[in-house]
């Protein structure tokens, strides 16, 4: 009985910490005002100064609710590097090139 307990308490062990370990990517949430919506991306207006947001969506996007030009959502997304461009290799830090000058000991006189 307790062998049966201890290794139902592995299995489960074992499925949360992988749960824990596959969510490495941030999830991302924005609140505001559908400026536009079609199949392909939703456009929110956020905020005093009207910053917009154009999000990608598509046929696996879950939604709640359909929603039209007017209405105020938050979307929750995740951020997908799609080009990394290389721009050369990184500058050495200042001072790692000069060379360290020796400072003059104190030599006993005679």
């Amino acid at each position: 009985m307790k062998t049966k307990i201890f290794a139902l308490i592995a299995v489960v062990s074992l499925g949360l910490s992988g749960v824990a370990f596959g969510a490495g990517v941030n999830d991302y949430q924005v609140t505001g005002t559908v400026t536009e919506v079609d199949s392909s991306k939703i456009v929110l207006e956020k905020g005093a100064k009207k910053e917009k947001f154009e999000i990608a969506r598509d046929s696996n996007t879950k939604a709640d609710t359909e929603a039209k030009a007017g209405d105020k959502v938050t979307v929750h997304y995740t951020m997908t590097a799609t080009n990394i461009e290389g721009k050369g290799a990184a500058k050495a830090e200042k001072g790692s090139k000069k060379e360290m000058k020796a400072e003059p000991s104190a030599s006993p006189k005679g």
